[in-house]
């Protein structure tokens, strides 16, 4: 039988930590120190001199990117950065940046729908931004957001409780859809009593959907939505996904879905302890 590497048990540690076990615990079953298993995290969370100074850029090109629709291939990516912020950086250096966030310039066509549109539900914003929460299980926010990595794309969907900013549950997909949203929300229900709880969300397509709210109504919780294309009134999950990013996810280069996933669940474990 082939032995089990010491780096595979700090990763089966981590995961079981999620499922409320100690450290001290795991390490003991799996015959590793205490020490050692920090020692790990420690040299897989601190990122390098150069991975910092790229995650940088790479903020500033997603920005470039956002702002001007994803029509600046490198080499005017590389023009926009020296006037907007003075930067003088090689272009082969900004081509390897934007291959690793799987970004191109683009030129989108709007394809005609010809399907039929299901009826929505729109709640009030009941939480009006105010982010502050007497106990836990008060009020909850969620979102999802997407993750580009090697041509490829992932999303995320999390919920976060306001009363100590921990990511209640969370899902990964491939599919921006229905589904994810559902299943982090039935994740949630079975770490917590949902009961009365306030769920905070945007107005996209999945949350005002008819399956989701009737999954809210029967979990006796109330919804709250955000203005139309007002991002302030959820600005509590944004900074969750903008610190993930900018500590986590574009410091490093990513080829597999499973290694992104991994990164989530390492993040979150962090964030939340």
């Amino acid at each position: 039988m082939q032995a089990i590497s010491k780096t595979r048990k700090f990763e089966v540690i981590l995961e079981m930590l999620e499922k409320g076990y100690t450290v001290t615990l795991l390490c003991a079953i799996a015959g590793v120190t205490r020490s050692g298993y920090y020692k790990w995290i420690k040299r897989h969370l601190v990122p390098s001199e150069k991975q910092l100074k790229d995650a940088k850029i790479k903020e500033k090109i997603l920005d470039c990117h956002k702002k001007l629709r994803a029509i600046y291939g490198y080499r005017r990516v590389q023009v926009w950065l020296k006037a907007t912020y003075n930067l003088h950086l090689n272009h082969k250096r900004i081509q390897r940046l934007m291959n690793e966030l799987g970004i191109k310039a683009v030129i989108r066509r709007k394809r005609p729908y010809y399907g039929k549109k299901e009826a929505y539900v729109i709640s009030d914003n009941h939480l009006n931004r105010d982010f502050q929460a007497s106990r836990p299980n008060e009020k909850w926010v969620t979102d999802i957001t997407y993750l580009i990595f090697n041509g490829q794309r992932l999303y995320l969907s999390a919920i976060k409780d306001l009363y100590n900013n921990e990511i209640v549950a969370y899902e990964t997909s491939r599919r921006n859809d229905l589904k994810l949203v559902l299943d982090t929300l039935k994740k949630a229900k079975k770490k917590r009593n949902v009961t009365g709880i306030l769920l905070h969300s945007d107005q996209g397509s999945q949350y005002t959907s008819r399956q989701y709210n009737q999954l809210l109504k029967k979990y006796q919780m109330k919804a709250s939505m955000s203005r139309r294309g007002n991002c302030w009134d959820n600005v509590c999950m944004e900074n969750f996904f903008s610190h993930f990013k900018a500590e986590c996810f574009h410091l490093y280069s990513f080829r597999k879905a499973d290694e992104v996933k991994f990164a989530v669940r390492k993040y979150i474990h962090f964030y939340n302890h």
